[in-house]
Parts: structure tokens; C-alpha cells; sequence
């Protein structure tokens, strides 16, 4: 907790009390179903939840702003977003059921009333969002394929809509394509080893009509 406190201080009460409450959720629900490896449930905070809110670094999302984690797996990057944009949406969508179980008793613990937790694949979701936000579930030409159409046109922050994706290691050859892509160094926001090599991607998407 001192770690997030560290580089988020002004969080408020009850954002402290929710993120001190995320290492014995996930803690209580891992030995029931293994959603965070052993090693990396031992350093929660650094590894998934100060990695997720990274994406606030480049980002303040405005209030009523609409973000989908695909791919959302434990509930990062989506669970610590929610928490610290408490005025934001958050729809959080994985095909593995199992692991949702345990991202849908997380959510009801904290009492997040701005997270939704849908069992789907995500091409099968309707909806449009102001961003769609994930931790390296796929190459990025086929996740751009996943989410065609369902970044909204409407813009209102001051990144442009579209993907924010964590990732790590060399992008060069992924990303050759997509000459919009802003990539952010993680290490330039957080001084711990773990992120030397972590990124946070920013692709916009433009919005075009069927």
C-alpha cells in the first residue's frame, strides 16, 4: 500500500481503504481459484495494481468517461482504474468464466459501482467506449481486429480515443503499422526495476461509419 500511497498521495479515504482491501480479496480468492501466479499475488501492489494505474500517468480520465478491459483476466488494469476514477465506467470483459467469478467477488467486496463484468468474447460486445484498455493479451494487429467499431467517436479527453494497452519488451516490429501509436516508457513514472522494460501504448482510433 505504501507503494501506491508513493506515487498517488492524494488518494481519499475510501480509495485507501479499497486498495488496502485488494491484497486479502485476491489473497482469500487465489487459494480457491489460481488467478495470480503464487510469486506475483507476494507483490500484488507492484506487479498488477501499480502497473494497471501506469495508464493514469498519461492519462486523467474525465468524469464520464467509458473505458472496456478485454482481456481483463484477474481484473487488471480495470479494478485499480475504477478505484481511483471512481466517476468513470468500467466494463470489464474476459472469456474465461472462471476467473471472472473471483473479478466479480473483488468487484462486490470494494462495493465498485462503476465496474461491470461481462463473460463474452469481445468481439461479441455491441457497445462503443471512449477507450478500450488491456494488459498484452494479444499481438496488436489482432486485437485492433477484436475492437473494430466499438471505440466511440465522441472525444472528451485529452488523449485521443482509441487503445491503451500495456506491453513489454520490443515493439518495433508490432507496431511498424500503426504510425499513430505514442508509446510511454513505464520507467519514466516509476523508479522500481520491475518496470524497466514495461511500456504503456496509445494507439487513437478513428472512428468510421459502417
Amino acid at each position: 500500500m505504501e507503494l501506491i500511497l508513493k506515487y498517488f498521495p492524494d488518494l481519499t479515504p475510501l480509495q485507501i481503504e479499497q486498495f488496502t482491501k485488494l491484497e486479502a480479496l485476491y489473497q482469500d480468492w487465489n487459494l480457491k481459484i489460481n488467478v495470480v501466479s503464487r510469486k506475483d499475488i507476494d507483490e500484488l501492489y507492484l506487479r498488477h495494481v501499480l502497473h494497471s494505474l501506469a495508464i493514469a500517468k498519461i492519462i486523467n480520465f474525465k468524469e464520464g468517461s467509458s473505458m472496456m478491459d478485454v482481456g481483463t483476466g484477474g481484473g487488471f488494469p480495470g479494478i485499480p482504474l475504477a478505484i481511483l476514477f471512481p466517476e468513470c465506467e468500467f466494463h470489464l470483459v474476459d472469456s474465461i468464466n472462471k476467473k471472472l467469478n473471483v473479478v466479480r467477488e473483488v468487484v462486490a467486496g470494494l462495493e465498485l459501482q462503476n465496474v461491470k463484468v461481462t463473460h463474452s468474447r469481445v468481439e461479441e460486445i455491441k457497445e462503443t467506449y471512449d477507450f478500450i484498455i488491456s494488459r498484452a493479451v494479444a499481438a496488436m494487429p489482432t486485437f485492433v481486429h477484436w475492437i473494430k467499431g466499438k471505440v466511440s467517436k465522441t472525444q472528451q479527453n485529452q488523449l485521443k480515443n482509441g487503445i491503451i494497452y500495456l506491453k513489454g519488451g520490443d515493439l518495433t516490429e508490432e507496431l511498424q503499422d500503426y504510425k499513430t501509436t505514442t508509446i510511454y516508457n513505464i520507467s519514466d513514472y516509476f523508479e522500481e526495476d520491475f518496470f524497466d522494460t514495461k511500456k504503456i501504448v496509445h494507439l487513437p482510433i478513428k472512428w468510421k461509419s459502417n
